[in-house]
């Protein structure tokens, strides 16, 4: 991947005149997307252990949107594209741009790069799972789009990138999650 975490102290004057040191993560950006197939009324997910996640809860995995960092000079839709392969084994088509959040404003420089990826099952070229290489340990997850919505309106997807892509994708194409 080429990114390596560099913790740089800024300090900086806020508006009352007193001066603060904050202690910034930079890592890169990244990429998250959701491919949805709206002819069959699914998503792809992928689960995986998180440490952090383990350590704060207990949850030995959990499920997000397919998602991953930015090589150097790459743009946000190849990067994309590459990740669905790695991750799903879904071969991307067009995708949609969503927009571009701050993953942690408060401590991070990165930046996420959020696409919507309609799909169709023959795009589904391998097993995916990730690299053996990065030993990510993915589990892809097959879910059908009301399922998603509802654990969205539930407040049970943890996920903020995948939370944002289900809202994201009930807004712009709402048609998706009626019943077949």
């Amino acid at each position: 991947m080429g990114k390596r975490l560099v913790r740089a102290p800024i300090g900086t004057k806020l508006a009352a005149g007193s001066r603060v040191t904050r202690e910034v993560a930079s890592h890169g950006n990244a990429v998250a997307g959701l491919p949805y197939d709206a002819e069959r009324g699914c998503a792809l997910t992928v689960r995986l252990l998180r440490a952090p996640v383990l350590l704060a809860t207990g949850q030995d995995w959990l499920e997000e949107a397919c998602a991953g960092m930015i090589d150097d000079g790459e743009a946000a839709h190849t990067s994309m594209g590459r990740e669905a392969r790695e991750e799903l084994g879904l071969e991307c088509g067009a995708v949609e741009a969503i927009g571009t959040v701050w993953s942690i404003p408060g401590v991070s420089t990165e930046r996420v790069s959020l696409f919507l990826i309609p799909y169709r099952l023959a795009q589904r070229v391998g097993p995916g799972g990730g690299l053996v290489s990065e030993h990510e340990g993915i589990t892809v997850v097959e879910r059908s789009l009301r399922s998603l919505l509802a654990d969205a309106d539930a407040g049970n997807i943890t996920d903020g990138k995948l939370l944002t892509l289900v809202l994201a994708l009930r807004r712009r194409h709402a048609h998706v999650f009626e019943p077949r």
